[in-house]
């Protein structure tokens, strides 16, 4: 239904017919590729999981990182070696700036390959990363040796920085993309335990519900959640929920929700599930941010009606306004002075 609604919004409103099906992605597939939950797909710099290679590495960059739990990542660009050496060392700085501790290039020319760390990686290490990057030659490849949310992060950061950057023409003017099975839970280290990574009423998939069921792997568990992307937008997101009041019980059970607490407040919905609720999901489209695409801006505020200024301030109604003693007094709150 929404690729059919999708396709014929873009034939009324640019007059472009858009392929369908959309493509498929997994939540892990679009992390291990791309580094994040709504890829970009116009620009298709695919990353490669280089830390298997590595693991035997006499590199202190590399053996640090792997020991302590990372990963080394990378991906190459098509004819990035046309880029000067001081261009090289802005990507280094770009990549520091995006959060990673810094930056290795293998150059790839007539046949030679050259890195930024020649000294301490062999020649079978520099041709076995060139060869998993699928490097031709007069490509560049760029890798990062970090923690593994990191590493992917700055990476997935600088491939779009990179693409700009060598004005690499994109594949298409709008790709759509659906991803899906996201994981079920997080673990969140503050409260030490696992918390839902949407809400605890999205339906587990059917394959995992031994995993839920044993309480083993949580992180494992996968959702019957689903994001429609355009462009590395999230235009939509929706569930399929969950129907049966046991699995409900179970999903509480294991964010460890007593069940006089679900009781109080989940209640009534528990209740409902009682009834014989049918199967049920939806998807919510994120309005402005569509017109935002079609209209060929990066800047939703161009788009909306009535657009809140930097500082959160509206215009046209001036809000948010003083509030008066007498609605404090009403709602029984008081102002508190601002710590020194």
């Amino acid at each position: 239904l929404m690729e059919e609604l999708f396709s014929d919004l873009l034939q009324k409103v640019l007059g472009l017919k858009i392929p369908t099906p959309f493509p498929h992605m997994s939540y892990a597939e679009a992390m291990d590729r791309y580094a994040s939950d709504k890829p970009d797909l116009r620009w298709p710099i695919e990353m490669r999981d280089l830390s298997p290679l590595f693991k035997d590495s006499k590199f202190r960059v590399f053996r640090d990182a792997l020991v302590g739990g990372g990963e080394v990542r990378g991906f190459s660009l098509t004819g990035g070696n046309r880029l000067s050496r001081s261009q090289i060392d802005q990507l280094v700085e770009k990549a520091k700036g995006f959060g990673a501790k810094g930056l290795i290039w293998i150059r790839s020319a007539e046949g030679k390959l050259s890195s930024s760390a020649d000294k301490f990686l062999n020649g079978d290490e520099l041709s076995s990363a060139a060869k998993a990057l699928g490097m031709q030659s007069g490509d560049l490849a760029l890798l990062i040796a970090d923690q593994t949310a990191i590493a992917r992060a700055a990476l997935n950061s600088l491939r779009l920085h990179c693409a700009e950057k060598l004005e690499i023409p994109p594949t298409s003017k709008f790709a759509f993309l659906w991803v899906d099975e996201f994981p079920l839970f997080e673990y969140d280290p503050d409260a030490q335990r696992y918390v839902s990574k949407h809400h605890p009423f999205t339906s587990p998939h059917p394959d995992d519900l031994s995993l839920l069921k044993e309480g083993k792997k949580l992180d494992q568990v996968r959702a019957r959640a689903y994001d429609l992307v355009l462009n590395g937008y999230e235009i939509g997101g929706g569930s399929i929920r969950i129907h049966q009041p046991e699995i409900q019980q179970l999903l509480f059970d294991r964010l460890g929700i007593p069940r006089e607490e679900a009781a109080q407040k989940f209640g009534f919905f528990l209740e409902a599930l009682e009834y014989g609720t049918p199967p049920h999901g939806g998807i919510a489209l994120g309005i402005d941010r569509i017109a935002m695409i079609l209209a060929g801006t990066d800047a939703i505020r161009d788009v909306i009606a009535f657009p809140k200024t930097q500082s959160a301030l509206d215009l046209m109604t001036d809000a948010p306004s003083d509030v008066s003693p007498d609605q404090l007094r009403e709602l029984s709150l008081r102002v508190a002075k601002p710590n020194k």
